[in-house]
């Protein structure tokens, strides 16, 4: 659920395929995201899981982004 709520996120900031953005993908350098975008991206993800993501630097993949948020809302 975590990784198609992120997927559509993704999707919907960088018009991109569903297919273009699986847990394996990296962000920046397969999608063409920019740090204006990741920093979008992250912003969407805190607002639609109310969850505080402090740090840009550990997200590559869409995996880091799902296992980030699932950790923060085990936490809560």
């Amino acid at each position: 659920m975590t990784f198609e709520k992120i997927q559509g996120i993704i999707v919907e900031e960088l018009g991109k395929d569903a297919e273009e953005v699986q847990l394996t993908t990296n962000i920046q350098e397969e999608l063409d995201a920019d740090s204006l975008d990741l920093f979008q991206i992250i912003n969407e993800i805190e607002d639609a899981f109310d969850v505080k993501i402090e740090s840009e630097e550990n997200i590559q993949t869409v995996a880091d982004l799902v296992n980030f948020v699932d950790q923060q809302l085990a936490e809560k």
